[in-house]
């Protein structure tokens, strides 16, 4: 996973509890890494998971609501730091839909070694886009935040729906979004 994951959800998490919850956090996980990531390196998925759990385990939330949460933030981060991904589409349809095409496609290329999510898309008829996601890290709260927040950033009016797609995570999820 990459470090820009990493650096950005400790800041999500020193920005919404404080500095101290984060050495906290990073003290009580015993993590390869020490917790000392940079923005281009790549690091196990576990870590994250142990950085979730650890979260969860403070704030009370349980950690499908930690990783959506974090989502709609990280979402926020991207699209301010990678504005061309979001201002050259009209809708979030448009831009979800170019997921694997595009974005995935300029990730790779700023960082050839990245293990992203894969999305098969359709769009069965004109008001609806069908995202199954997958991945072997089994973060589809993650995606449900980033999708969330996309939908949100193009001014809502979009219902987002999660289901398996098979009987655990790591069958991954469909997304199915229906404009209102």
């Amino acid at each position: 996973m990459k470090g820009m994951v990493f650096t950005e959800f400790l800041e999500f998490v020193e920005r919404t509890w404080s500095p101290a919850m984060v050495d906290d956090l990073i003290d009580s996980c015993d993590l390869p890494s020490g917790g000392a990531y940079t923005s281009v390196g790549t690091y196990d998925h576990r870590e994250m998971v142990k950085l979730v759990v650890a979260l969860a385990a403070r704030t009370g939330q349980p950690t499908d609501d930690v990783l959506h949460w974090f989502g709609t933030g990280l979402f926020t981060s991207l699209a301010t730091a990678f504005p061309v991904f979001v201002d050259e589409h009209r809708d979030a349809f448009s831009m979800l839909a170019g997921i694997e095409e595009v974005i995935h496609v300029e990730v790779r290329k700023l960082y050839p070694d990245a293990e992203l999510p894969a999305f098969e898309i359709s769009r069965p008829d004109a008001r609806t886009l069908v995202l199954d996601y997958r991945s072997p890290r089994c973060m589809d709260a993650l995606a449900h935040g980033l999708i969330d927040a996309c939908v949100l950033r193009f001014g809502g009016g979009v219902q987002v729906r999660r289901a398996p797609l098979g009987a655990t995570h790591a069958d991954g999820s469909r997304f199915t979004l229906v404009q209102e």
